[in-house]
């Protein structure tokens, strides 16, 4: 049995053995100029009969699931009661559930009070999906991101607060050879408040689709990195990571150069050991055909 779904159809690496149910299709904000996942779609939320058809329906089939993702991109905005009521009925048919998980952008997490997060997180909500993308406020404005640093930070502390496993993604090269410096300094800002579970790190990549949008919407000509330019952006990122929480990071995405994983505060130097020996050794580049921009 198979779902029939709405595609595109978009979920997080860590989510590959993942149940994925289409909540919602598509973005409310899909504004972003680095992204063309929903470009396709009118933002819509599925109506209960749907849902809980097919939640009915994969019950049967896969009544094993451990770990479900609820999809398209904007979830976290559907109202606090329809998102409780889908939350709690896959709590109840799929009995050996360990994890239910969603994208969050920072917007839909501040529009709710702390009572409303707590109350989803306690009928079953565990985990959040936030892009950071960068922690430049100039950045975030050229790429129309929808935040700020200060509301980013915001929507973490408070994601957390209210008891959920946070996952944020950031995006080195989001501000071309120009801007380089102040996107590692802000993202490092970001992330050393906000102390996410796990922050992943990506590399810009542009489809031929959205190419055009992002080069208009910047604002000044862009300058893409190379990859000896986003490794040392990767370098500058994990020297100016300080936390004294557990934060795991990983930067081993199939658009990055160069990959590396590890946990801070304890295997920072490791991590900088690593990408010292990388830059030594230019042949463990990913492919040129892979390449991203």
């Amino acid at each position: 049995m198979m779902l029939n779904y709405d595609y595109p159809l978009y979920r997080p690496p860590s989510e590959a053995d993942s149940l994925i149910f289409q909540v919602t299709l598509g973005c409310s904000f899909n504004e972003c100029s680095f992204c063309d996942m929903y470009r396709s779609k009118q933002y819509s939320e599925r109506p209960w009969d749907e849902v809980k058809a097919e939640i009915d329906l994969m019950a049967k089939a896969l009544p094993d699931t451990r770990r479900i993702f609820l999809a398209d991109g904007d979830a976290l905005n559907l109202s606090v009661e329809y998102m409780q009521k889908i939350v709690k009925y896959l709590k109840e048919k799929f009995q050996n559930l360990e994890r239910i998980a969603c994208y969050a952008m920072p917007m839909n997490v501040l529009k709710k009070t702390p009572e409303e997060l707590k109350l989803l997180r306690e009928s079953g909500l565990d985990m959040f999906y936030l892009g950071i993308e960068s922690g430049s406020d100039l950045i975030l404005k050229k790429v129309t991101k929808g935040a700020t640093s200060t509301t980013i930070i915001r929507a973490c502390k408070k994601a957390k607060d209210a008891g959920y496993i946070l996952s944020c993604m950031i995006i080195l090269g989001l501000g071309g050879k120009t801007h380089s410096k102040e996107h590692i300094k802000g993202t490092a800002q970001v992330i050393n408040a906000s102390t996410p579970h796990y922050v992943g790190a990506l590399t810009l990549y542009l489809e031929n689709g959205i190419k055009d949008e992002f080069l208009n919407k910047f604002g000044e000509p862009f300058i893409p990195v190379s990859d000896s330019e986003a490794r040392e952006e990767l370098e500058d990122l994990v020297s100016q990571i300080n936390v004294k929480d557990e934060v795991i990071f990983r930067a081993n995405h199939g658009s990055n150069a160069y990959t590396i994983k590890g946990t801070f505060p304890q295997d920072k130097q490791m991590m900088l050991d690593k990408i010292s020996w990388m830059r030594q050794h230019p042949e463990v580049v990913r492919p040129v055909g892979l390449r991203g921009f």
